[in-house]
């Protein structure tokens, strides 16, 4: 009996969780995201397609693997990206990687940072606990912990810690949001850095969703074997925990102290989610808000050309204004 108990765990985990791995540092990883990946899976749309390649621009300098947060031997790291020369402190612009709250890397936001950085602004690309290693609100807490340390160490890099922006790509972009209209909320925040605000000035979200409660969310989960990335994150279906879910959807959280946003949008609705309610929103609550959509494109537009430059000028120019 415990054999063949033993068995059926192995296969159902071979079935959920195929990409699934440890790391050389003992961490519980997912490769299920990867660049290469989604970028083989949307040539068939559009074979003209190609990678965006990290190029680090003549005035701009790379520092790499900051250790930002210990949670007891587990290290969060970061890399900066930021100009040599500055007259003046430059504002932070902190970017936040997709792959559904399970997968993904920070250096898959090398090629967008870089690109930003010589626009003016320091831009910190950051590592995060992701759902094989630790469940929600974990994710949030981490970002919000590297938002302090980025402001703790400004003057360092001649950063303007007054002036924090937060940048997210997919459930990057989700994460961005909630973490931008959640400021001071305990559950949300961590006992790091006590005395310094995790409060951001704008959100940048790139095809993130706002409202998990949306039904192109909110209803995925029809098999057992086959959980939504949700699931994997939460630990419980929007069917089975229906308050947990809305409590992480960033739409119930805007007011009149929320920064400004810009969204960068694919053309496919889904990963929209949330987004025009959130509109309404905004102007019940003056909250200042633009909205730009790149037609007839993937859902990871802003990691291949030709789109990659698009995204950069609109991102550089909002952050300008």
């Amino acid at each position: 009996m415990k054999s063949k108990f033993i068995i059926a765990y192995i296969l159902f985990t071979i079935l959920v969780f195929p990409q699934s791995y440890i790391s050389d540092e003992g961490i519980p990883k997912d490769s299920s995201y990867t660049v290469y990946g989604y970028y083989q899976k949307e040539l068939v749309r559009f074979p003209f397609i190609k990678i965006t390649k990290k190029e680090i621009p003549a005035n701009v300098m790379e520092v790499s693997n900051l250790i930002y947060k210990s949670i007891g031997k587990r290290n969060l790291k970061l890399d900066l990206f930021f100009p040599t020369e500055s007259e003046k402190p430059i504002p932070i612009v902190i970017f936040i990687h997709g792959g559904g709250w399970r997968s993904g890397d920070k250096s898959f936001q090398h090629p967008l940072a870089s690109k930003v950085a010589s626009k003016g602004f320091l831009c910190a690309t950051i590592e995060y606990r992701l759902s094989p290693e630790a469940k929600y609100p974990a994710a949030v807490q981490d970002i919000k912990s590297a938002i302090k340390w980025l402001k703790k160490n400004a003057k360092a890099y001649n950063a303007d810690s007054s002036k924090v922006t937060l940048l997210g790509c997919s459930s990057g972009g989700h994460l961005a949001a909630l973490c931008g209209v959640t400021n001071n909320i305990p559950k949300f925040e961590s006992d790091y850095l006590l005395g310094i605000s995790s409060k951001v000035s704008a959100v940048i979200d790139l095809d993130g969703i706002l409202d998990f409660s949306h039904p192109a969310e909110s209803g995925k989960d029809t098999s057992d074997l086959y959980p939504s990335v949700g699931k994997l994150w939460f630990g419980t279906s929007f069917k089975e925990n229906p308050k947990l879910w809305i409590e992480a959807s960033p739409i119930n959280y805007i007011n009149d102290n929320s920064p400004e946003f810009l969204f960068i949008n694919s053309s496919i609705s889904r990963f929209h989610a949330g987004r025009d309610s959130a509109v309404i929103l905004f102007e019940k609550h003056k909250i200042k808000y633009k909205i730009e959509t790149l037609p007839n494109t993937p859902h990871t537009f802003w990691l291949f050309d030709p789109w990659f430059k698009s995204a950069a000028n609109i991102i550089g120019d909002f952050l300008k204004k």
